[in-house]
């Protein structure tokens, strides 16, 4: 837990007041609750999860359970409106910002999205249903996605279309 609470802290730019960093501890302690015993005193580790995950849902607006899978690196950039379902699988590298949603399509099929590795995902997008979002993809801002999206993708407008990102030397010869 503590490898990566320290992980976690780097991510967010060594910064004490980041309320992403904040979430990232709630959300360490409650995955690592499930490996105390004796029972007991597990009993009493949920409890103090339950309390802080509502504590810091209120406070940031942010709303990560622990059942989600996070990867490494995980970066919540800005605070507000987010909601990750505990469905929800993330890769390494992975940063979101205020207003996300990665969530359940429709309440009887509880799958939600997986995501790859290194992908960045803008302000506002809706990330809904059982899809997968490839590594070094990119959502944009307000993106709805509900269809798959494959690596090194970009993923625009609602309802997202999806185009194959340029390299970073195209881009600069384009303009």
């Amino acid at each position: 837990m503590f490898d990566n609470i320290r992980s976690d802290f780097r991510a967010h730019g060594r910064d004490w007041g980041a309320q992403g960093f904040w979430v990232m501890i709630v959300y360490r302690f409650g995955q690592w609750r499930y490996k105390v015993r004796p029972q007991l005193l597990r009993r009493l580790c949920s409890l103090t999860y339950k309390i802080l995950f509502k504590l810091v849902q209120i406070i940031t607006g942010i709303e990560l359970p622990c059942e989600a899978i996070v990867g490494r690196n995980f970066v919540i950039d800005h605070f507000g409106g987010i909601i990750v379902s505990g469905y929800a699988r993330f890769g390494d590298n992975c940063r979101i910002r205020n207003g996300v949603v990665v969530g359940l399509r429709r309440i009887e099929e509880p799958s939600a999205p997986v995501i790859g590795n290194n992908v960045d995902i803008g302000a506002g997008a809706k990330l809904l249903g059982p899809i997968r979002i490839g590594d070094n993809s990119v959502i944009g801002a307000n993106a709805v996605v509900l269809v798959d999206v494959p690596e090194n993708s970009i993923a625009i407008g609602v309802p997202a279309i999806i185009k194959p990102r340029r390299s970073s030397s195209l881009d600069l010869h384009d303009h």
